[in-house]
C-alpha cells in the first residue's frame, strides 16, 4: 500500500541572511508576521508598509530524509505553490513551476537531502511574461493576467494589494509500487426510473516493475460493487444503484450523501494486495440549464432533479486574501452563515481561486449549490504558451478534483470578460491580438465535455449566450448590473426584469468594532480619514455611497457624526439589496435568480459585502434571511390590471401558500385610515398578484401615510415618498434589558417597546461587546410593537437592586433621549443599549 508522509514540518523562510521558521501550508506574508518582520497590513495604512514583500523573491527549504524501505517509487507532492518557483533537491534542479491553480508531482526516487523552493516575485514573473507577449487592456493597472495566480493577490475595489508566494497547500512525500491511481474521475447520473449510476474512469501510473503486471480495481458504493481488470494505463467500471435517495439543494430535499471507495489491486482479482485507494462522497442528482427560447428573451434557469429553481444566492471571493490560513473551522462557519441567511446558491468568484475540498464538502452537506468561475477576471488575457498550456493542465486538474461533488452545478468560463471586450474599448487597443475568447469558447467547454459531461457550462458572467446579442443583455443568459450603484438609485431596480442577475451590490462600512481595530479609535474613525479612506478600494466609492444616501436622506457629517453616517449607510445598504431581490423575486419565472454581490470580505473593508471582513454580520445579512425565505410578501407598482400597487405573495415552499392578505392605509400616527382583508393562494414555486385596492393606495406625494401588508407573520411596506420627504415623528420608544439567567448564560434579550411610528431600528451588538452579536437586524415598528432581540456574547452589568414601581427602564419607559443614549436609569446595561440603538429620525 502507498505510504504517505506529509511534509509539514522542518521548514524555514531565507529572510537576507536570516532563516525564520516557516509554516507549511502558509506564504510568505504569514510568515514574516509570526516572525514579527511586518505588521499586520489588514490594520491602518500598514498594507503600503508591506508592499515590498510582493516585489522579492524568496526561498523555502526543508530536508529530504534518505530512504531505504521497500518502495520502487517516491514521489515528492504538492498541491499548491505560489506561484513562480524553481525546485531543487540535494542540489539538483527537479523542475519550474508557474501555476497557482494546479498541484505538481515530481519523481525523487533515490534523491535526498536539502529541498529548496525558490519563489520568483510574482511581479518580475507577470512583468517578463507580459513583455514577451505584448500589453492587454485590464481593469486595474496591474500584471494578473500573466500569470496564472490569484488575480485579486494584486489588489481590487474590495481587496488589499498583498502579492503572496508561498507553499500553500499541503505538500508530501508519496511512497509506491507497482502502481498508483492517478487519476479516478466519477461520473454519477441519474436514469428515468431513478436507478442511480456511477461510471468510474481511471488512470493508472505504473512503476517499470508493474508495467505488465495484471491490475484490477474495485469500486463501491451504496452496497454496489464492481470490479474490472487493467491490462494498460486506464479502465471504467460501472456501478447501479436502484433508486438511491436524490441530493437537493437546501429547500427542496436532504442532502444524502454516499461514500464512493476505488481502490487498486495487485493481480487478477481484487483479493491481491492493495495497492492504492480513492475516497470521496458523492451524491445522485440530475442538473441542467435551461437556456431556451422563449416570449421574453431566452431563459438562464437551473434545473436539479427535474426541479426548475429560483437561485437565492451570493458571490463569494476568497475569505482571506491571505488564503493560506482558511481553514475548514472558518469554511463551515462561513457557509452555515451563507445556509442560515437562506442562500442556496454560491458563485465562486473568477478573480479568485478553486477553493479547497473543505469549501466543496460544506456546500455538499448544507445543501449549497456551487457555480464555479474558471480564474480569469476583468481582463483580456493572452493565449500564447506557455500560457495557454498552463490554462488547460489547470482546468483538467481542478475540473477532476471538483467533480465528485454533488454541490456544483455550473462551470462558469470567466467574470466579465467577453462583456469588458465589447464595452470596455477593448476591440481597439487589442489590434487582433489574442484576449482570452480562445479559452471561453474553445478550450474551457472542450475540458469539461471530456472530463464532466455531467455539468453544463456557461462561457462567462455574463453572457447573453452568443455574440448576436450584447453580452449583457438582461433579455438573454445572466446579466449584471453594475449601472444602479455606479450611476443611479436603488430604486431603478425596478427598471427592468433580467432572466438572472448574477451581479448586483451596493456599498456599506463593515462593523463598528471591526472599524475600531482596523483603524484605531480617535480621529481615523471619520468617512474621510486616511485610514477610513485607505479601507474603501472602490474607485470613488464614498462619493457613490453619499450621492446614494442623499436620494433617500439628509447626508451626516461624515467627521462629526460619523455613528449617524455609519449607521445610515449600512441602512442604505440593505434598502438597495431588498429593492432588487423583491422586485426580481416577484417576477419569477421570467427571473430565475439573483446572486448578491458579495457574501464575505477578505480583510476589513467598506465593500458590498454582508458580512465584514472580521465575520462579523451587516444589516444587509440579516436581510437576506427575510429576503430569501420561502416566503415573502412585497409591494410593488404597475401590478394588476389597471396597474397600480399590487403586492406579490412570493412563495418558494413546496406545498400552495393559502391565507388572508392584511392590507392596512395607515397614518404614522398609527392611526388605521382604511382596511382590507383579501384572500390569497400562491401556489408550490409560484407568485400569486394581489391588486391593492383604489382606496388602501396612500396619496402619491403624502408625508404622512404608509400601506402596511401582512400575511402569516411576514410584513411589507410602501411609502409615497422617500424617506427625506417623509413625516417621520420624534422616535419614541422603551428598552428593557431581560437576562436570560442559568439556563442560557450566555444570553440576554433586549426588549423594545415603540410608542411612536419606528423605523429601521439598529441594536449594533458589537458596540456593547466587540464578540457580542444579535439575532435581529433592522426593525420597523409601528406604535404599541414590541419586538426582542437576543444578544450573546456580552457580559451584560448587573442588573440594580429592585427600585419602586414604575421605575424606568421597563418596557414602558419612553422618550427620544432613549434613541440617543442619554440615560436616566439606574441599570447599566440599559444605558448601554441605548448607546448601541439608531434608528431613522426626522429630516
Amino acid at each position: 500500500m502507498k505510504d504517505v508522509i506529509p511534509l509539514t514540518e522542518g521548514w524555514t523562510l531565507w529572510h537576507g541572511r536570516d532563516r525564520l521558521p516557516a509554516r507549511v501550508p502558509g506564504c510568505v506574508h504569514t510568515d514574516l508576521l509570526a516572525a514579527g518582520v511586518i505588521p499586520d497590513p489588514y490594520l491602518g495604512t500598514n498594507e503600503t508598509d508591506v508592499a515590498w514583500v510582493g516585489r522579492r523573491d524568496w526561498t523555502y527549504e526543508t530536508q529530504i530524509a534518505p530512504y531505504d524501505g521497500p518502495h520502487e517509487r517516491t514521489d515528492l507532492v504538492f498541491d499548491g505553490l505560489d506561484t513562480a518557483a524553481a525546485l531543487r533537491l540535494g542540489g539538483e534542479p527537479l523542475g519550474a513551476v508557474r501555476n497557482m491553480h494546479r498541484g505538481y508531482r515530481f519523481d525523487v526516487t533515490g534523491h535526498s537531502g536539502p529541498l529548496a523552493v525558490a519563489f520568483t516575485s510574482a511581479y518580475a514573473e507577470a512583468e517578463a511574461v507580459r513583455a514577451r507577449t505584448g500589453d492587454r487592456p485590464n481593469a486595474y493597472p496591474h500584471p494578473f493576467p500573466f500569470i496564472r495566480k490569484m488575480a485579486c493577490s494584486f489588489g481590487w475595489d474590495w481587496g488589499p494589494t498583498l502579492v503572496t508566494a508561498g507553499i500553500w497547500r499541503p505538500a508530501r512525500l508519496e511512497r509506491w509500487s507497482t502502481a498508483r491511481l492517478a487519476r479516478v474521475r466519477p461520473l454519477v447520473t441519474v436514469d428515468a426510473d431513478g436507478t442511480g449510476r456511477v461510471e468510474v474512469r481511471l488512470d493508472a501510473e505504473r512503476t517499470a516493475a508493474g508495467a505488465h503486471r495484471p491490475l484490477t480495481v474495485r469500486a463501491r458504493v451504496g452496497g454496489a460493487e464492481a470490479t474490472a481488470v487493467l491490462d494498460g494505463a486506464d479502465a471504467t467500471v460501472e456501478l447501479a444503484l436502484d433508486r438511491p435517495e436524490l441530493w437537493w439543494p437546501r429547500g427542496y430535499g436532504g442532502q444524502p450523501l454516499y461514500a464512493l471507495e476505488v481502490t487498486l489491486h495487485d493481480g487478477a482479482t481484487a483479493e491481491g494486495p492493495l495497492l492504492d485507494s480513492w475516497t470521496r462522497r458523492v451524491g445522485f442528482r440530475t442538473v441542467h440549464l435551461d437556456t431556451g427560447a422563449d416570449a421574453h428573451g431566452s431563459r438562464f434557469t437551473l434545473v436539479v432533479n427535474g426541479e426548475p429553481l429560483f437561485a437565492r444566492g451570493v458571490n463569494w471571493i476568497p475569505d482571506d486574501a491571505l488564503p493560506a490560513r482558511l481553514t475548514p473551522a472558518r469554511y463551515r462557519e462561513r457557509l452555515r452563515q451563507a445556509a442560515d441567511a437562506g442562500v442556496d446558491l454560491v458563485r465562486v468568484w473568477g478573480g479568485g481561486i478553486y477553493e479547497s475540498e473543505d469549501f466543496y464538502d460544506a456546500c455538499d452537506e448544507l445543501g449549497l449549490m456551487v457555480w464555479q468561475d474558471f480564474p480569469f477576471a476583468c481582463a483580456a488575457y493572452p493565449e500564447d504558451q506557455p500560457l495557454r498550456g498552463e490554462v488547460e493542465a489547470e482546468a483538467r486538474d481542478n475540473v477532476v478534483r471538483l467533480m465528485p461533488h454533488p454541490s456544483l452545478v455550473l462551470w462558469c468560463g470567466n467574470n466579465e470578460n467577453l462583456w469588458g471586450f465589447r464595452d470596455w474599448d477593448w476591440e481597439d487597443a487589442l489590434a487582433g491580438d489574442s484576449w482570452g475568447e480562445g479559452y471561453y469558447l474553445g478550450v474551457l467547454p472542450r475540458v469539461v465535455a471530456e472530463l464532466d459531461p455531467t455539468r453544463p457550462y456557461w462561457p462567462g458572467s455574463p453572457w447573453s449566450g452568443s455574440w448576436a446579442h450584447h453580452p449583457n443583455d438582461p433579455a438573454h443568459g445572466n446579466h449584471h448590473d453594475w449601472e444602479v450603484w455606479n450611476r443611479a438609485d436603488y430604486t431603478d431596480y425596478h427598471a427592468a426584469v433580467p432572466r438572472f442577475v448574477a451581479e448586483f451590490g451596493w456599498q456599506a462600512p463593515p462593523a463598528w468594532a471591526t472599524l475600531r481595530l482596523a483603524l484605531g479609535d480617535g480621529p481615523q474613525l471619520a468617512a474621510t480619514s486616511p485610514a477610513m479612506l485607505h479601507h474603501q478600494k472602490a474607485d470613488d466609492g464614498n462619493g457613490k455611497l453619499e450621492r446614494g444616501l442623499a436620494r433617500h436622506f439628509a447626508v451626516p457629517d461624515g467627521t462629526a457624526d460619523f455613528a449617524r453616517w455609519h449607521y445610515l449607510m449600512q441602512v442604505n445598504q440593505a434598502r438597495a439589496i431588498a429593492a432588487g431581490i423583491e422586485h426580481w423575486r416577484s417576477h419569477w419565472p421570467v427571473c430565475a435568480g439573483t446572486v448578491v454581490w458579495q457574501l464575505n470580505d477578505c480583510w476589513p473593508v467598506t465593500s458590498w459585502s454582508a458580512i465584514d471582513g472580521d465575520g462579523r454580520l451587516k444589516p444587509l445579512y440579516h436581510e437576506l434571511r427575510r429576503l430569501y425565505a420561502d416566503r415573502l410578501l412585497t409591494v410593488r407598482e404597475g401590478g394588476g390590471p389597471a396597474g397600480g400597487l399590487a403586492v406579490a405573495v412570493v412563495n418558494q415552499g413546496a406545498g400552495p401558500w393559502s391565507g388572508t392578505l392584511v392590507l392596512r392605509r395607515t397614518a404614522v400616527d398609527g392611526g388605521v385610515v382604511a382596511e382590507a382583508r383579501v384572500p390569497f393562494t400562491a401556489g408550490a414555486r409560484a407568485v400569486a398578484e394581489v391588486p391593492v385596492p383604489a382606496g388602501l393606495v396612500p396619496s402619491a406625494a403624502s408625508a404622512k401615510e404608509l400601506l402596511v401588508a401582512e400575511a402569516d407573520g411576514l410584513r411589507a411596506l410602501h411609502f409615497p415618498v422617500r424617506d427625506k420627504d417623509f413625516a417621520y415623528p420624534r422616535p419614541e420608544f422603551g428598552v428593557a434589558v431581560v437576562r436570560a439567567g442559568a439556563a442560557e448564560p450566555d444570553r440576554v434579550d433586549v426588549v423594545v417597546t415603540a410608542h411612536t411610528f419606528v423605523r429601521d431600528l439598529l441594536l449594533q451588538p458589537d458596540r456593547l461587546d466587540p464578540a457580542a452579536t444579535a439575532d435581529q437586524g433592522l426593525l420597523t415598528l409601528l406604535p404599541g410593537e414590541r419586538a426582542t432581540i437576543a444578544v450573546r456574547g456580552w457580559p451584560a452589568p448587573a442588573a440594580p437592586a429592585p427600585g419602586p414601581p414604575g421605575a424606568s427602564g421597563a418596557p414602558g419607559a419612553s422618550g427620544a433621549s432613549e434613541a440617543s443614549g442619554a440615560s436616566g436609569d439606574d441599570d447599566p446595561a440599559v444605558a448601554a443599549v441605548r448607546a448601541a440603538l439608531f434608528c431613522v429620525e426626522p429630516a
